[in-house]
């Protein structure tokens, strides 16, 4: 059975997102990209984020999703605007009747790299090669690629 997977790297400039079809031991390529806020208001680029996700879940018609959870590292207020980017990419999806399934920065990069704190560089390489994808995605896209490629890897063992 295949399985469509919408992956979200969520950011309020950068929404990174992937979407694979995953089967029980491959996992194959359908699109992925950015949607990049043009705004300098939160609240229009978190509309953008939405009308961007509900444009992507409506052309590829993904079956389930997967998000990255957020982290606090240094700056607060950035991880407050994450967790509202978060918020209405969850939102879209769970108005599309997608199941969201949430993945630590650290299970994402350990499902795909084999290592939980494994550079950004390293996980655009491992998505290429795991994709068999003819050229590196962008940062973002990569990462959202890689919550895919986590929740197929996961589902797939348990």
């Amino acid at each position: 059975m295949i399985t469509r997977i919408l992956g979200i790297d969520p950011g309020s400039r950068i929404t990174g997102f992937g979407i694979i079809d995953g089967m029980r031991q491959k996992s194959v390529y359908v699109t992925s990209g950015c949607i990049r806020t043009q705004s300098k208001l939160m609240p229009q680029r978190l509309q953008e984020i939405y009308t961007g996700l509900n444009e992507i879940i409506e052309q590829y018609q993904p079956t389930i999703s997967a998000i990255e959870q957020v982290f606090v590292h240094r700056n607060v207020a950035s991880a407050l605007k994450l967790g509202q980017a978060r918020g209405v990419a969850i939102l879209a999806c769970v108005q599309h009747n997608l199941t969201v399934h949430e993945y630590a920065p650290t299970q994402i990069k350990q499902a795909v790299v084999g290592n939980g704190h494994a550079e950004k560089i390293q996980v655009q390489q491992m998505v290429k090669i795991l994709l068999s994808l003819s050229n590196t995605p962008q940062v973002d896209a990569a990462d959202g690629l890689a919550a895919a490629l986590c929740h197929a890897h996961h589902s797939a063992f348990h």
